[in-house]
């Protein structure tokens, strides 16, 4: 076996040559980067005979005192037994403490070794073992550290090579996919759009060429940078912190590791990484918290995102506001407001769209079914499978879909959104029940929209994030949704009739459609088969189609009567006729896209691609600022969106509308938003009328001092209100159009 290599070198040597002279430009010195990040504006000088003196007192030893440079306002009796090698610069030291929580410490420098370091006014530097090349802040609290260092090759997390590097140390993030076909390289600043749309086009190659050029343009490759530590940050009683770029106002106590990060911290979102945490080749955004045993790598989290309690995130992008716990995540791309915090869960391969929930004991991806390890999944927003849920590479599901528990065997394909997906293990049969959310939980799914937008803590809201549970998205997998229904119900109709001549798709469709357009009682009697929804031999079954397919309708007629009022009240249109004058012209209703929790249509994303491909979209910077310019875009891409959709669901034509039409419209919005309303409450009352969860209580002050009352319910008081407010302004609506 090989020995370990150690080398011999010079005592003079430590603290200098930090830059290996073949990669020193011409005419600069070792420290000419350093220089230019040093920004305290601290007006250095040399020591005086008396505080070298005072620091020779207090066992603090130099190789060289001529290299240690000081402010004015330099105390040397707040530096003790400390060894200082190389260029030291001390800012302000003064006779006070530091206070931060229960910690109070005296400023100065005590019993550390300090290897080439910048200090900026009134640290505390207690026991840390080995200092090298960091700049330290104004206020910072550094104590208990056995190794704090930065190399002349660090890259702070960043997918970037030094001068003299070969391509393959280049980190990657292998998102999506195992096989690291989706790899993106990771930068400080990626947003959830940059890493979907690099790993989603990777038949584009310029596109992705275009996406390495604009990631290597935002960094240079010397050699040199020191690492930082802003002002105000803490660190106490950690074992390594190598090669770390950490921002203002942190707190990191009790990491075992830190390697080769960024953390971005400030007064728009302090960042917090607490005890037995080990993190390697990551990025760590503004507001982030990472707690008790986490272990990740090669990985980025989103501004005010959480990992907790030994959760491990590998090759991952964690979205926004999102919280892993406990479980364990692979090669993720996870878009905002995910949630994952029970014990035991896997989530592998996949990219998850937002909104999403992962319960305990789930395995959400498992290539055992695959000759290699190059399966995925993907999940459109409101991803909620429930305890337990095993699933199988490759599979894909619409939005806002739940899994009842179970084993699913093998691979899905749900198309038809807000749906209940289960195994009737009796009959050996997969069922799937359109509208679940709309029928059963309509608290949760409202619910749930108020609260994302509620808990959004990100103060750069570059991507506008939707969440809406009627969007462009998931409306346009309702309209798809309806005519697979009505393709479904018409071959059920034909088959029970053993006419087997007529199937083909589209008479089945008009079948289908007109047996489900006039409500047909026979439509219940049917069994609804599903194709192409799972890879196994077994039946799909379709259930509650009835209900579900007017359901959907209504809710499709509902979001687009919204924009409707909307653009009557924005435009304060008096007439008809004049609503009818300030409608845009009529438009088909297009194709969108979830681009990292932002929807884009398929038309803008397309000619994105082209102006990067022809060179008018030259960085990153010039990526965002286009989200940017689609978020101010959105409302009336979406109202537009809306109007097509009410055109294309009632059949009426808004340009030609009359009196008696509008008015239906408006009753008929009233009328749904009533029946939500309802439903909200409905399905929050029944927890308190189950007599499966009364039970654990003596009586029902008990249950009411425990789960709170009903009637005290804020969510649904606020919805009551909002109900009663929506029906006066449709009031004033008919009567300021006078609608009869």
């Amino acid at each position: 076996m090989a020995e370990n290599t150690t080398r011999k070198s010079s005592i003079q040597s430590l603290g200098y040559n930090f830059i290996p002279p073949e990669f020193l430009p011409e005419g600069k010195d070792e420290y000419y980067l350093r220089k230019m990040q040093d920004r305290s504006g601290i007006d250095y000088r040399q020591l005086t005979a008396y505080e070298i003196e005072a620091l020779v007192k207090n066992r603090n030893t130099s190789d060289d005192w001529n290299k240690i440079l000081v402010s004015d306002a330099f105390n040397p009796e707040l530096v003790k037994n400390c060894k200082f090698f190389g260029l030291v610069r001390i800012g302000k030291l003064e006779h006070y403490c530091l206070e931060y929580s229960d910690l109070k410490f005296p400023v100065g420098l005590y019993n550390s070794t300090i290897i080439s370091c910048d200090f900026g006014d009134n640290v505390v530097i207690d026991n840390v073992n080995y200092l090298s090349h960091y700049i330290i802040g104004n206020e910072v609290i550094i104590v208990n550290v056995n190794e704090l260092a930065n190399t002349n090759y660090a890259k702070f997390g960043n997918g970037i090579i030094k001068d003299g590097e070969k391509e393959n140390i280049r980190i990657w993030l292998e998102i999506c996919n195992e096989n690291g076909g989706r790899s993106v390289i990771p930068f400080s600043g990626m947003l959830p759009g940059d890493a979907w749309l690099w790993s989603k086009y990777r038949n584009d190659e310029i596109l992705l060429q275009k996406f390495k050029e604009f990631t290597e343009q935002k960094f240079n490759t010397q050699r040199g940078y020191y690492g930082k530590v802003g002002d105000r940050t803490v660190i106490k009683n950690c074992a390594i912190i190598k090669d770390v770029w950490i921002g203002q106002d942190a707190y990191i106590k009790g990491a075992n590791k830190l390697k080769n990060l960024t953390i971005q911290s400030g007064p728009e979102g302090k960042t917090q990484i607490g005890e037995g945490c080990e993190l390697v080749n990551g990025i760590i955004n503004h507001g982030c918290r990472i707690f008790y045993g986490v272990k990740a790598v090669r990985f980025i989290m989103a501004s005010h995102s959480q990992l907790k309690y030994g959760a491990r995130l590998i090759n991952s992008y964690l979205g926004n506001n999102a919280t892993i716990s406990c479980c364990e995540v692979l090669n993720s791309l996870i878009f905002p407001a995910h949630e994952q915090h029970h014990n035991n869960s896997f989530l592998c391969a996949a990219l998850i769209m937002g909104q999403s929930n992962i319960p305990a004991g789930a395995t959400i991806g498992s290539n055992h079914n695959s000759r290699g390890a190059d399966g995925e999944i993907i999940a459109g927003r409101g991803f909620w499978p429930g305890l337990c849920v095993s699933l199988k590479h490759n599979s894909k599901f619409a939005s806002f879909t739940i899994l009842a528990k179970g084993s699913y065997s093998y691979e899905l394909n749900i198309p038809i959104p807000f749906s209940l997906v289960s195994i009737d293990e009796a009959k050996d049969r997969l069922m799937v029940m359109p509208g679940y959310w709309f029928m059963y939980n309509m608290y949760a799914l409202a619910r749930n929209a108020w609260k994302y937008v509620d808990r959004d803590k990100r103060h750069e809201r570059t991507q506008v994030l939707e969440y809406d549970f009627l969007a462009p998205d998931s409306v346009n997998e309702l309209f798809e949704a309806i005519q697979l229904m009505q393709l479904f119900t018409g071959k059920a109709f034909y088959l029970k009739e053993n006419n087997e001549e007529v199937l083909t798709d589209n008479a089945c469709i008009k079948a289908g459609k007109k047996l489900l357009d006039e409500q047909n009682g026979l439509v219940n009697e049917l069994e609804i088969i599903a194709d192409g929804f799972e890879n196994a031999k077994r039946k799909t079954v379709i259930t509650k189609v009835q209900r579900s397919y007017n359901l959907f309708k209504e809710m499709i007629c509902y979001y687009g009567c919204n924009h409707l009022i909307k653009l009557i009240e924005d435009t304060k249109a008096r007439t008809v006729q004049n609503i009818i004058e300030l409608l845009p012209p009529k438009q088909k209703r297009n194709k969108w896209l979830n681009v990292g929790g932002q929807l884009i249509t398929v038309q803008e994303t397309d000619a994105f691609r082209k102006s990067i491909r022809d060179n008018k979209i030259k960085s990153w910077d010039d990526v965002h600022a286009w989200y940017d310019g689609q978020g101010i875009k959105y409302a009336q891409q979406k109202s537009l969106h809306a109007l097509a959709s009410l055109e294309e669901i009632t059949g009426i034509q808004l340009k030609k509308m009359d009196a008696a039409q509008l008015k239906q419209l408006l009753n008929t919005t009233v009328a749904t938003k009533e029946w939500i309303t309802n439903a909200i409450y409905t399905s929050r009352a029944k927890d308190y009328s189950n007599p499966y969860r009364k039970m654990v209580y003596d009586n029902e002050e008990e249950m009411e001092k425990v789960v709170g009352t009903l009637k005290d319910n804020s969510f649904i008081k606020q919805q009551q209100e909002e109900l009663v407010i929506f029906k006066q302004k449709i009031n004033r609506l008919i009567q300021a159009l006078k609608l009869k």
